[in-house]
């Protein structure tokens, strides 16, 4: 089997994620879920379809020991994000297949406030989830409904591209992390020289990238950005402790004056068993909660997204109690989906 074969098979059955591993069976996710697939592959095959994924050049730190992570096209022409990694002496790919098109907010069923996002001018707004929550693919729709009704400068610093922007209304120019700049810090550095509206930032993984992409946005600009928490709380909480203690006042302050919107998300499995659906918590950064960040008194947060509803806020166990009240998903992955479970069982009564 070539890896054009395996890739289209995948993406016949709507799966997310193909597992390569030399010596071992291939593996797809779909729907949130591992399937193993049956017959397991040669070795040799499957070392060919991995090595089939790089370059040359590539190749050659893969087998030298290296991990990589990448990016390549697609068969049917959309992008695949590929990270290449070694485990028991052998080599093995993690394959993430992306969609060939930017879907629209309303594809993905986006609460408004998210979609108000879109009509920012500066600021900071996060998208936050675990691994595999659609993170890029909710900034990306927010990216695309901006290129195609704007007319603004955007830039994103990715590590790797994922989604292609065609020049639309906005001019875009996508940096990435490794091939067109050494860092995201650098990259945000720099972007504020290069007359930006919008910067989409990959991911803020370390407090150079953070402290980087705050100035941007006390600077005027609209900063877009990710990040691997679970609740909009924990998001305020690890931006600050990623910070060092001497500066995480400041941070703080900073902070509260830039915050725009958090928009955490998850994607549950539908009750149904085909499909997958998308429970959101949506902070819209209000005086009350700038309030509550300077103070240092994020474990009220909670209880101001619950009072904000009339502003488009709501929790993560809001969202899910509303989809098990709709019957698309169960009882039981809305419990095990949510930050705080023994509260949603009490409404769940």
């Amino acid at each position: 089997m070539y890896i054009e074969e395996l890739v289209s098979k995948a993406l016949q059955e709507n799966c997310s994620d193909i597992h390569i591993t030399v010596g071992t069976n291939v593996a797809f996710r779909k729907y949130g879920k591992l399937e193993i697939l049956e017959p397991m592959l040669d070795p040799t095959e499957s070392e060919e379809m991995i090595m089939s994924l790089m370059s040359t050049e590539q190749q050659t730190k893969a087998m030298a020991g290296n991990d990589l992570d990448f990016s390549v096209m697609a068969p049917n022409g959309s992008r695949m994000r590929v990270n290449i990694y070694h485990q028991r002496n052998h080599l093995a790919a993690s394959i993430r297949l992306l969609r060939d098109a930017v879907p629209t907010m309303e594809e993905l069923n986006l609460p408004q406030a998210v979609k108000d996002f879109a009509k920012l001018t500066r600021g900071l707004v996060l998208v936050t989830g675990p691994t595999g929550s659609g993170k890029t693919t909710t900034l990306s729709a927010i990216l695309s409904h901006i290129n195609n009704n704007e007319a603004k400068h955007i830039i994103t610093v990715e590590d790797p591209i994922e989604y292609i922007y065609p020049h639309a209304k906005c001019m875009v120019h996508q940096r990435e992390v490794g091939k067109d700049v050494d860092s995201f810090s650098t990259a945000l550095r720099s972007a504020l020289r290069e007359d930006p509206d919008i910067i989409f930032v990959g991911e803020m993984r370390d407090y150079e990238t953070i402290s980087a992409a705050i100035t941007a946005a006390e600077t005027g600009h609209l900063v877009l950005a990710t990040l691997h928490t679970t609740t909009a709380a924990q998001t305020i909480e690890r931006i600050i402790d990623a910070c060092p203690p001497h500066g995480q006042n400041q941070i703080r302050i900073q902070l509260a004056s830039v915050i725009k919107g958090i928009v955490t998300q998850q994607l549950v499995p539908s009750e149904t068993g085909d499909g997958v659906e998308l429970a959101t918590e949506v902070l819209v950064g209000t005086d009350a909660i700038a309030n509550l960040i300077r103070e240092n008194k994020c474990h009220q947060i909670p209880g101001t997204l619950q009072s904000g509803q009339n502003l488009g806020m709501h929790t993560m166990n809001s969202s899910l109690q509303e989809l098990y009240m709709y019957r698309k998903i169960s009882r039981e992955d809305a419990l095990n989906y949510s930050p705080n479970p023994k509260e949603l069982e009490r409404n769940l009564l």
